[in-house]
């Protein structure tokens, strides 16, 4: 079997698993997030957060102006832009030495990055954007899907593309497969510019926002006077995409208030930012720093 055909085997029969395998590690753990995002899991909707391990069949969700980092088992990274709906599938008993999956770009942009000292690793991977599909090598690749087609843009590496029954190999870097809605594909140098722009479409710079799992910066988004207002605030700041996290607080009279927080942020400049955001999707308005 040629190995893109093998690949297009290999997503087919992985996205069809029932997620019954225990994993010694988990497939991908998210590194960072800029909210809102969330994660789909059995019919339960959780906002993203730094840190969370991801399953097999887990579908991540990002929101306007949302990006999400997640650093798979084997070592590679994947980014996703705003908007983005994506799946990873797995059914490796240990991802971390030997991975064998499939990620599944929905909607939205995403970046795959290889990991630089993993390159060797036993993986077979396929990536699924919109109607094409990819077979990966030691590569760094940029796709996104929309009503208006598919693009995958090879950066470095070499890929093969399967869609619409044919199979294009990218063996150039800085070229991409340009697959528009209802007509044939084709291949075409990506200049700098365009990269640039593409690229920030996944990209989370110095004052975006994002949360990463070491940061000490933190929001307090509100406070409530019972347990009742603060489980209502909770639920609504949640749905919204933002993982925050109820703190008691004993009062002096003997009772207590409770404090709706997210932490995180590097500084208080991320925090600021993330603050605005919180504010702009909730109505609320946090404080950073407390």
């Amino acid at each position: 079997m040629r190995s893109m055909d093998r690949l297009l085997a290999v997503f087919a029969a992985i996205a069809l698993l029932l997620p019954a395998a225990v994993f010694a590690a988990a497939p991908a753990t998210v590194e960072a997030v800029q909210s809102p995002a969330w994660r789909d899991r059995g019919g339960v909707t959780v906002p993203l957060a730094p840190g969370m391990e991801l399953k097999s069949g887990d579908v991540l969700r990002t929101g306007p102006g949302a990006r999400a980092y997640l650093m798979l088992a084997e070592g590679s990274r994947v980014k996703l832009g705003e908007t983005a709906q994506f799946t990873v599938y797995s059914q490796s008993l240990r991802p971390e030495r030997s991975f064998r999956g499939a990620l599944d770009i929905v909607a939205g942009a995403f970046r795959f990055t290889t990991g630089k000292l993993k390159k060797t690793l036993p993986r077979e991977l396929a990536i699924r954007v919109g109607t094409a599909t990819i077979g990966i090598r030691g590569t760094d690749i940029w796709g996104k899907t929309d009503k208006d087609g598919d693009l995958v843009a090879l950066i470095q590496g070499r890929i093969e593309i399967a869609r619409a029954g044919q199979t294009t190999e990218l063996a150039q870097a800085m070229s991409y497969f340009d697959a528009p809605t209802g007509k044939a594909a084709e291949v075409k140098p990506l200049d700098l510019e365009t990269f640039v722009k593409l690229a920030r479409q996944t990209e989370i710079l110095a004052g975006d926002g994002a949360a990463r799992a070491k940061g000490k910066g933190r929001i307090l988004v509100a406070t409530a006077a019972s347990e009742q207002a603060a489980l209502e605030l909770y639920d609504r700041i949640r749905e919204a995409g933002f993982p925050v996290r109820i703190l008691p607080r004993a009062t002096e009279g003997g009772g207590w208030s409770y404090e709706l927080r997210l932490a995180g942020y590097a500084d208080a400049t991320e925090a600021e930012a993330a603050a605005a955001v919180v504010q702009a999707r909730t109505g609320l308005k946090p404080v950073v720093g407390r």
